[in-house]
Formats: structure tokens, sequence, C-alpha cells
């Protein structure tokens, strides 16, 4: 083997485990962090503050998780929308809510949820280069929506970004200001441009301004309930508002998908309790996050499993 070639091999294996070895390490510091944070609290502390929470609260925030999730599956009816392919609500709805569940828990959501799309739209004859389209319309829809309900927080409430982020900025505006410029430069570049994005041998258009900003909004309700089911679940007095403990939620969540861990485990955690009021308890905001990953990640994927194996098993009958 040549110099060259065993360069080359060398640089491709660091870019296929170089991820996977960053993923770990920032696991391994966000579970320092908060161990540090909880050096004073025994698990019994945690657990007491979990059956504390209020059954209100705990109701209100099923009740949002429905919401967002019902939102999220609305991409997907969006999108068969757009592209005008007919396909029954209740199988659309089924194959996004599925989709994101497991995407959510697993990680790497543009690859296993477009597994499981794939699996159960093929499943209905839907034909790939539709599904292709469905995809991707999805994720703009999750991206712009991102984009534009981080920009507009980050700006309005710009928190201090934690140093365990190692990130070239002292507050989030910043990041804001760039979440809406990459926004702006979309809407601009789609104003102008009318080529499709062509998939074999279909054709997606990418929508238009006035669609585009409808989208950012529709997802935003979705994200909007999202960090509603946060919120109710921690303490009072972590936040000083929903509006803060929303600015929070959307930096932890920006910070678990670069992290690539799946469902940003362990670095959520870090970065909601660095961020949290210091008055708040590290023992009762821990004992939120575990309802939230409950509510929020277990509870769907527990629904969405039963689903996948009743559409399965009705599949091989």
């Amino acid at each position: 083997m040549s110099t060259s070639s065993g360069l080359n091999f060398q640089m491709n294996r660091m870019r296929k485990i170089g991820p996977s070895v960053l993923g770990f390490l920032l696991f391994a510091i966000s579970i320092w962090a908060i161990s540090q944070k909880l050096e004073r609290y025994s698990i019994d502390d945690v657990l007491i503050s979990l059956s504390n929470i209020p059954k209100s609260h705990q109701s209100g925030a099923i009740f949002l998780m429905l919401m967002s999730y019902l939102m999220t599956t609305g991409y997907d009816i969006l999108a068969f929308s757009y592209i005008g392919f007919p396909l029954h609500y209740g199988k659309v709805a089924l194959g996004a809510f599925i989709s994101y569940a497991i995407s959510n828990n697993v990680g790497l959501s543009l690859l296993t949820g477009s597994a499981v799309r794939y699996r159960l739209y093929s499943g209905w004859r839907v034909p790939p280069g539709v599904i292709a389209q469905v995809i991707a319309f999805a994720n703009l829809t999750f991206w712009l929506g991102l984009f534009g309900v981080c920009g507009l927080v980050f700006i309005l409430t710009p928190l201090q970004i934690p140093s365990i982020l190692d990130l070239p900025f002292v507050s989030v505006r910043p990041v804001g200001i760039i979440f809406l410029l990459a926004i702006a430069a979309y809407l601009f570049w789609s104003s102008f441009n009318h080529q499709p994005l062509k998939v074999g041998e279909w054709e997606l258009n990418f929508p238009t301004v006035g669609l585009s900003l409808a989208l950012i909004a529709f997802a935003s309700v979705d994200w909007g309930a999202a960090g509603g089911v946060l919120y109710l679940l921690l303490p009072a007095g972590s936040t000083s508002s929903y509006l803060s403990c929303f600015s929070i939620y959307l930096l932890a969540m920006t910070a678990s998908m670069i992290s690539n861990i799946p469902g940003g485990l362990g670095v959520f955690e870090t970065v909601v309790l660095t961020l949290v009021s210091p008055e708040a308890n590290p023992a009762e905001v821990l004992a939120a996050l575990l309802a939230y990953r409950a509510v929020y990640y277990l509870l769907p994927l527990i629904i969405a499993t039963l689903l996948l194996g009743i559409h399965e098993l009705k599949k091989q009958r």
C-alpha cells in the first residue's frame, strides 16, 4: 500500500469513527458534569422529587406531548398534500408518528426516520420517488421550524452559553442572528429559484415564500408544545418564565443534535441543569428531566413499538 493510499485510508477511517468518538466524549463529560451538580444529593432525593411532581402538571405534560407529536405528523400530511399523492390520513399519521418516535430515541433521525417511513409507506404502495419527496419535504419543514423559532427566541432571551459546549459565543444571540440570516437567505433564494429538485423520475418544487413561512409557523407550534412539556415538569422558580425555559430547551436540543448522541442523552440534561436558576434544587431539576424523558421519549416509543408490531403482524397475515 502506498503512502497516499494509507493516508486516505486513515482519513476515511477517522471520518467514520470521529463522530462516534466525539459523541462518547461529550457523553462522558456530561455525566461528569451532572455528577458534580448532584454530589450533595442521593438517588432517594431524586426519586422523592420525582414523586412530588403535581399530577396536574404530569397530565398537562402528556397533553402537550400528544400535541407536539400530532404536529409532527402534520409534516408528512402537508408533504403528501403538497406533492399531490393521495394517501389516507390515518396511514400518513401512523407512519409519521412511528418514524418520529423511534428516530427521537435512536438518533440519526434522517437515517432511522427515513428507514421507518420507507418500510411503512412502501407497504402501502407509495412509490420510492414519492417517499423520497416526503422525506425531503418533512426534513425541510423540521429545519425551517428549528432555525426560525431558535432565531427569534435566542434574540429575545440571549442566554449565556455553558462553557462545557466550547462554542465561540458568550450568549446565544449571535446564534439566533445566524439562524435568522440562514432563513432569510433560503427565503430569498427560493423566491428566485424555480428549478425543481429531481429525485429519480420525480421532481419536488421548493415551497414558495408564503408556504415556507407557514411551515415555520406550523413547526413552531410543535417546538413550543415540546418545550412546554419540560416547563410544566420543572420545579417552580427554575426559570423566570416560559420564554426563558423555552430558550433553555431549544439550546439544549440544539446541543443534543450537534452531539450526535441518541436522544441527546446526558448533553440535554447538562445544558438544562447548567442554565436553570441557581436557586433551583438540582435533585428536583433532574427529577423533572427524568419525567420529561419518560413523557416525551419513552411513552411515545412504547406506543410506536406496539403500533409497529401490530402493523407487522397484520402485514404477515
